[in-house]
């Protein structure tokens, strides 16, 4: 189970560097610097998510916890909620979009919760 969670941290790692390059490069002179922030911040928290399911598969792996797993895929689920509404706010304009950033948000809070609790309540080397 861990190997999944691994592959989509470095994925969304890739992800985070392509769209803070493209932010960087691609949409510097198409929007205005309100936007790209908002679009920078979106790639920034892609960045820091994806190292979080690298640690979400550490610790599925080293405390052999269910609980790691689930608070991964929550971690996923915020970049997706989180990151991508902020990239298609910033791209479309559309503001309603900004809605759903906060769904993405709460995510991540509660999956970083679950990676504290598989750390407190896992066994250590229990899978490994």
């Amino acid at each position: 189970m861990d190997r999944p969670l691994f592959a989509a941290g470095a994925l969304s790692a890739a992800i985070g560097v392509a769209a803070g390059a493209f932010a960087a490069h691609g949409l510097k002179d198409r929007l205005t610097p309100e936007m790209l922030a908002v679009f920078e911040t979106g790639a920034r928290y892609q960045l820091f998510h994806a190292l979080g399911l690298l640690a979400a598969a550490w610790a599925a792996q080293r405390y052999g916890t269910d609980t790691a797993v689930w608070g991964g895929w929550l971690l996923l689920l915020g970049t997706v909620l989180f990151s991508g509404s902020l990239y298609l706010l910033a791209v479309t304009g559309i503001r309603w979009l900004g809605i759903v950033t906060p769904f993405g948000g709460v995510a991540f809070i509660v999956g970083w919760v679950m990676l504290a609790l598989a750390a407190l309540r896992g066994s250590p080397g229990a899978a490994g």
